[in-house]
């Protein structure tokens, strides 16, 4: 006769344990942070429900009844990791009283603090959208950001007398150069953040303290 360690257990045969229970809010915020790790490390193509199921311990059922596949799975993580981008930067900017040089610093800080943050995020959003994918975008969240600092170059222009309508233009410089520099130090890591942005500072802001009225190419 068979003792009770000997008898079979109900899980025997390989079964795959079972996840703990969770509530539906609980899984679904599971299968974001999930997620959003599989789609940093390998891009939406080569990401599949049946990985993000497996590393979650749920059927891929489970998956589709909170996302309806792994397209909205990515728009999920794509807008949350836009809307806490976007709200830094904002932040960062929404102060009126404050030196505009202040301000840059501010924002570019905050765009390397979410990069040092929110790594897997970041490499999400700075990657190919899929074609199928309808929400924001890097680029448009970039733009917004361009908008707001196009409203704090236009004033500052107006100030020492030179043409507001180049404001566009110079802020679109302005962001260019924090967004790929930030691309850059998320592979490197090295100076600290803190002087990352000093030195973005450094550079657009005594750049912009003598700019010429009428510049030239000088090869010309």
């Amino acid at each position: 006769m068979a003792t009770a360690s000997e008898k079979p257990s109900a899980r025997a045969g390989g079964s795959r344990a079972r996840s703990p229970r969770m509530s539906g809010r609980e899984r679904r915020e599971q299968l974001v942070m999930i997620g959003r790790s599989v789609f940093a490390q390998k891009g939406y193509d080569a990401t599949s429900v049946e990985e993000i199921a497996a590393r979650a311990q749920v059927s891929k059922p489970i998956v589709y009844e909170h996302f309806g596949g792994k397209e909205g799975l990515y728009a999920v993580i794509v807008d949350r990791e836009t809307s806490t981008l976007l709200g830094a930067l904002e932040a960062a900017l929404d102060d009126h009283r404050a030196h505009p040089r202040t301000l840059m610093e501010r924002a570019a800080l905050a765009f390397l603090t979410y990069i040092d943050e929110r790594e897997d995020g970041f490499r999400i959003l700075v990657r190919d959208s899929p074609a199928t994918h309808q929400g924001g975008s890097y680029s448009t969240l970039l733009g917004d950001v361009a908008a707001k600092v196009e409203s704090i170059l236009t004033a500052q222009l107006r100030l020492r007398r030179y043409t507001a309508a180049d404001a566009a233009l110079y802020a679109q410089m302005l962001v260019g150069m924090v967004a790929f520099t930030g691309q850059w130090w998320l592979e490197t890591r090295i100076p600290a953040k803190e002087d990352v942005a000093a030195r973005m500072v450094n550079l657009s802001w005594f750049g912009l303290g003598a700019l010429q009225k009428d510049p030239q190419l000088r090869g010309k």
